[in-house]
């Protein structure tokens, strides 16, 4: 029994051993510049409350040593050339770091030596972050599409968990597409997402509910495509959009996706009907987005007129892709009546020589912050789009400094505070998007980008898939995906049409035949 007692506390000593932070040399090669790091944390503003920032060195050598200095205290991290630091000790260093920043310095062995790398500093905002956040996975595929997924992630520490997943119902002959999650006002009690195609319909949830519902009707273009929740009512304002793709053979931008028509609606959850925001014939009207206040939607919408009558709207869209060009508008909302008010030019992008897309307004009402690109409502493949920002005070509207690359920036999101961006990116290789962070303070200024932490610095190197619309949450998503695939194979609830039961012609034709 002694021989075992002894034998334990030995392999805990060992383990204790092994555990000991590496010491940073005392004699080393000073350095005239910050060192190379992936992903690049250097000089960055984080949360209060984010997860521990893991980076590599790129700089050669064998080995890499990071002490961080912070008011109180001092830790060192490393091994090999990689820096992770564990969540509890991270998140003590935050808390004594609000409001000021901590150390970094790098060292390197590089032979028999050590080189010292130029300090660089992790500034600790005094505001937290959204505790979630939720985003749709995919494979970069330009025509075909098998494995999706939507995703929600702790920002707080590494945990990432499907809220659902097309392959629990799809089968080889009968695929899924997923997309389009939103929630109300940064709540998953109300929430929605599209399922299209096998099981298809709108997933609606509220509360404990879960509906399949059907947008579609004769009167309408599509079912709904691109969603905003109603801050405080069970609203939600659609697009419904005729989208088609084309692909560039000698073009930095991949592919081209284009509507040929799109109108925007309003879908009355309670009531489950369908009216109709606004449906101007020579207008491509898209990416609805309720103002804070909810009095007000923006939207975005492109005049463009067909003038070819003898070919086909698609094959005339691909000729002149170049010159659909969308500017922000919106519409003031009476929340007691639900009609809607004449429409506003808010930003006009086309007489820039630019093209505006997914509008957010930031949760103070002040900023809108938008992409901004030469033409085109897809920017996530165009190389040049950028974010911007209007005051909606002033009415200056600018590039958005410190987030912009020279690759897409597309997909963003405000917090709940109104203090964190987040958007997608492709800056690391120009083919898959990574979500980004960015602080953005009260004197509404930006500050520089980061990539979203993951607790292998090396996981953007090997993970083949694309972050889509990144949305901000005050709370995880309660269902299960085995839940919402349950619900996914009911058939789906036909929404009603202006307070009338809707029959669409296929439904019409289906009755014929039988």
């Amino acid at each position: 029994m002694k021989r075992l007692i002894i034998y334990t506390l030995s392999i805990a000593a060992l383990a204790l051993m092994g555990c000991s932070s590496p010491k940073a040399p005392k004699d080393y090669a000073k350095q005239n510049t910050q060192p190379k790091i992936y992903p690049d944390y250097t000089e960055i503003t984080v949360p209060s409350n984010i997860a521990p920032t893991n980076f590599m060195v790129l700089e050669n050598g064998t080995e890499a040593v990071a002490k961080f200095t912070y008011p109180g205290g001092e830790e060192t991290f490393g091994k090999g050339m990689k820096i992770q630091v564990p969540e509890k000790t991270w998140h003590k260093m935050l808390e004594a770091s609000k409001g000021k920043d901590i150390k970094v310095e790098v060292f390197v062995k590089e032979g028999s030596g050590w080189k010292g790398y130029q300090a660089f500093n992790i500034s600790v905002a005094e505001e937290e972050i959204d505790p979630y956040i939720s985003y749709r996975l995919i494979y970069p595929s330009y025509i075909a599409y098998e494995e999706l997924s939507i995703n929600q992630r702790n920002l707080t520490n590494f945990e990432e968990k499907d809220i659902y997943n097309n392959m629990i119902i799809s089968s080889e002959d009968n695929g899924q597409c997923i997309n389009c999650h939103s929630y109300q006002n940064y709540h998953t009690e109300n929430m929605q997402f599209h399922m299209r195609q096998g099981h298809g319909g709108t997933m609606i949830v509220e509360g404990n509910k879960l509906t399949k519902v059907d947008l579609k009707s004769d009167s309408t273009i599509s079912s709904g495509v691109y969603p905003s929740w109603h801050p405080t009512q069970k609203l939600i304002a659609y697009s419904t959009n005729s989208t088609g793709q084309s692909f560039h053979t000698m073009s930095k931008a991949k592919i081209e996706v284009q509507d040929s028509r799109s109108d925007l609606i309003l879908y009355d959850v309670e009531k489950n009907e369908v009216t109709n925001i606004s449906n101007l014939p020579d207008e491509f009207e898209v990416f609805p987005w309720w103002a804070p206040s909810g009095d007000m939607l923006y939207f975005c919408s492109a005049h463009f007129i067909f003038s070819d009558t003898t070919g086909t709207k698609d094959a005339e869209l691909i000729r002149r892709y170049k010159e659909v060009k969308y500017n922000i508008y919106r519409k003031p909302f009476d929340q007691k009546s639900h009609q809607f008010g004449p429409t506003e030019l808010v930003y006009r992008a086309d007489s820039l020589g630019g093209s505006a897309t997914l509008p957010r307004i930031s949760p103070d009402g002040r900023y809108l912050l938008f992409a901004q690109g030469e033409f085109g409502c897809f920017h996530v493949w165009h190389p040049d789009a950028d974010l911007y920002i209007q005051d909606l005070q002033t009415g200056e509207s600018r590039k958005l400094e410190n987030v912009n690359s020279n690759q897409s920036e597309s997909y963003h999101s405000w917090s709940s505070n109104g203090r964190w961006i987040i958007f997608c990116s492709r800056r690391d290789d120009g083919n898959y998007t990574r979500l980004y962070i960015a602080y953005f303070d009260k004197q509404g200024k930006a500050h520089k980008a980061f990539a979203l932490p993951q607790e292998d610095p090396g996981f953007y190197t090997y993970f083949m898939k694309s972050y889509n619309i990144p949305e901000f949450m005050v709370e995880p998503v309660k269902h299960t995906p085995q839940e919402f695939a349950s619900a996914a194979k009911k058939d789906a609830i036909r929404a009603k049409f202006n307070g009338k039961e809707v029959t669409n012609l296929t439904d019409t034709v289906k009755h014929l035949v039988n």
